[in-house]
């Protein structure tokens, strides 16, 4: 693992090579950001990567090597250049190279698979000290023969953990004239020649929301509602931004570092009593008082509809969503080119883009690789906080 004052190694999965992850990986490489927070190491196949750089048009030098251990060493050798180096590992197989036309591909889903499992495991022997995944198709997983959901629900397995959750985040933005320099510099993110929205997306340690469901048929939600598993993502909630907010040095007017968490009701206008639905008081208010016993800063069910103004102005740290939209569609109105992907609750670090694979706009070159360089900048962060 890293210590303070090294840049961690950061493995980064190129994806389904039939969608925006290759073309977003060289992007935000090239991007010039990357270097001096962490080294980043490509998990995939180079020849891929090449014809990426080529489709966005920049000068990338990716060299291809077999094994993890010669692309770290090869990563700690280098010593800079006028063009950037992105060392890779090559994983997945040779067929990968012909999936590149922007359609659902079993060949493409089986590139990601590769990549995603060979990037694991080398965060849990401990070599990588992240990983960040770009995009998968689910149906084209499927197709290679791996049924999982997603991202989430297979790194779960890999890692043998049965309490995970999918957290959209959103680092800080509008942080106000004094602060604003120092903060957003900490987050890892130059925004120094952005104008500052006229709006907050959450308070000085960003906005998280938490999914209870998630890749699931709408109609499956109410079975997987259970107290344990909404109280299980209020934990998690709770222990990510206690840690965040200490590495910060974020404290509230009566000097404590704990978080502020809500969680959102089911049902319109939180069921009005029972009227449309009694989730709110026989499965979710239950979770919250429990949450509250063990010391929790906790508040719910709250109407969501109401309850994201108020997280976006900066009175919540993170929101715990029932099902999968609930949270998505809220977040992603705020920026989901900036919003990073965070799987909390398992033993490795894992971040991702808020997006997927756009075959619509696949291999033209116009990808926009912002929110792949901050789904690395925050695992570079994360692995400096686990010192």
């Amino acid at each position: 693992m890293t210590h303070a004052g090294i840049k961690p190694k950061i493995g980064i999965t190129m994806g389904d090579p039939t969608g925006i992850g290759p073309e977003i990986l060289v992007g935000a490489l090239a991007s010039g950001e990357l270097e001096d927070e962490c080294h980043p190491i490509a998990i995939g196949r180079s020849n891929v990567l090449r014809a990426a750089a080529s489709a966005m048009r920049v000068v990338v030098n990716i060299k291809s090597l077999e094994t993890c251990d010669e692309a770290i060493a090869a990563s700690l050798q280098h010593k800079g250049g006028d063009v950037p180096t992105l060392y890779c590992i090559e994983a997945g197989r040779a067929e990968a190279d012909l999936a590149v036309e922007p359609r659902i591909d079993a060949r493409g889903g089986q590139a990601a698979y590769d990549c995603l499992i060979a990037g694991t495991q080398f965060c849990l022997d401990g070599k990588l000290d992240a990983i960040v995944t770009a995009p998968l198709h689910k149906k084209a997983l499927q197709l290679a023969g791996h049924d999982w959901p997603g991202h989430t629900e297979l790194l779960a397995h890999l890692c043998g953990t049965h309490e995970s959750a999918m957290m959209l985040y959103l680092p800080p933005r509008n942080l106000g004239p004094v602060n604003d320099k120092v903060l957003v510099n900490n987050l890892g993110a130059d925004r120094q020649s952005e104008p500052i929205m006229n709006t907050n997306r959450g308070g000085p340690a960003g906005l998280g929301v938490v999914h209870v469901t998630l890749h699931m048929a709408l109609r499956d939600v109410f079975a997987n509602l259970t107290v344990t598993a909404i109280a299980e993502k209020i934990d998690l909630a709770h222990a990510y931004f206690s840690r965040l907010r200490k590495a910060m040095h974020l404290v509230d007017e009566h000097g404590s570092s704990h978080p502020r968490i809500a969680v959102a009701a089911l049902n319109p206008h939180g069921g009005e009593h029972g009227r449309f639905g009694d989730e709110e008081s026989r499965i979710i208010e239950p979770a919250v008082r429990l949450a509250r016993e063990r010391g929790i800063r906790v508040e719910g069910p709250l109407p969501v509809d109401t309850l994201m103004p108020k997280a976006v102005r900066g009175e919540y740290d993170a929101v715990v969503a029932m099902y999968h939209d609930q949270g998505h569609i809220a977040l992603k109105l705020l920026d989901m080119y900036e919003a990073v992907n965070i799987t909390l609750g398992l033993p490795i670090i894992r971040t991702s883009v808020a997006h997927g694979t756009a075959h619509d706009i696949a291999w033209q070159g116009i990808a926009k690789p912002g929110g792949m360089t901050q789904a690395i900048l925050a695992a570079a962060r994360l692995a400096r906080s686990r010192v």
